[in-house]
């Protein structure tokens, strides 16, 4: 008798709340880097900086003299004037839209999460898993665009004399690392407005990515200090709390197609 009472406790134990995650956590790394897609996208990130960098482009390249350039600029703000001055490392931000659009729209169009949902999966589970999958897919983005960059540089004899301290560059690189995860926090709400509707959230991404695309070279600006860094990290922090929570909400009151 005691070994049954024990057999339906065990039956009806609830996994907490990390072992959820690192469950869901498994399955969309999996979705993410299984896929030939997450890999086209790094290798385009890759390709731009290297065909700018070797003057491809009207504006940068030999041009432009310095292989940071392609980077970010010395100065916090400054004026589009050409087409040309968009392609550098901050057009990965609106990129990754795209990338997180397709990865997310796919749950709906396949009729994953609907069938996640129905095993009583926790919605905020999901939205921490999306969240944290958008950030790294971002990321390993701009390391892509970081390696492209360098090594065009490097082919097409650039000056590698940014003009500031490496200690600057380097809070430059992770001032953009931490600011995807505010970008992917948006674009995981977008998506899962959209859901199945793929199209209206990579509009609204690319929407969302131009509109505040002067926002990416003010925070995080070439002579970058540790004030960026703290600033986009807390701002990746609450950006992605605050609308994950928004993300959740709509999840819970909205349909799933």
């Amino acid at each position: 008798m005691a070994q049954i009472t024990q057999a339906k406790q065990l039956q009806f134990e609830q996994p907490s709340f990390f072992k959820r995650l690192r469950g869901m956590l498994g399955v969309d790394f999996y979705r993410l880097f299984h896929p030939p897609m997450f890999y086209i996208f790094l290798v385009i990130a890759a390709l731009i900086p290297a065909l700018v960098s070797m003057g491809s482009f009207s504006g940068t390249g030999q041009e432009a003299g310095n292989a940071w350039n392609i980077i970010a600029s010395n100065s916090p703000l400054y004026v589009v004037n050409d087409i040309g001055e968009y392609a550098n490392m901050n057009m990965v931000f609106i990129f990754g839209g795209i990338m997180v659009s397709i990865f997310i729209g796919h749950d709906y169009r396949s009729g994953y999460a609907k069938n996640l949902f129905t095993v009583r999966a926790k919605r905020t589970d999901y939205v921490i898993s999306k969240s944290l999958v958008g950030f790294i897919g971002g990321a390993g983005m701009l390391v892509c665009y970081f390696i492209g960059a360098m090594i065009g540089g490097a082919i097409a004899g650039l000056s590698f004399d940014a003009g500031v301290s490496a200690g600057r560059i380097v809070a430059c690189l992770f001032s953009k690392l931490f600011l995807m995860a505010v970008y992917a926090a948006i674009y995981l709400l977008l998506a899962v407005v959209a859901k199945q509707r793929l199209w209206m959230s990579i509009v609204g991404s690319l929407a969302v990515g131009a509109l505040l695309f002067m926002m990416i070279p003010m925070m995080t600006p070439l002579n970058a200090g540790i004030l960026n860094v703290i600033l986009c990290l807390a701002g990746g922090a609450i950006f992605g709390a605050g609308l994950g929570a928004v993300s959740n909400f709509i999840l819970k009151k909205t349909s799933l197609v």
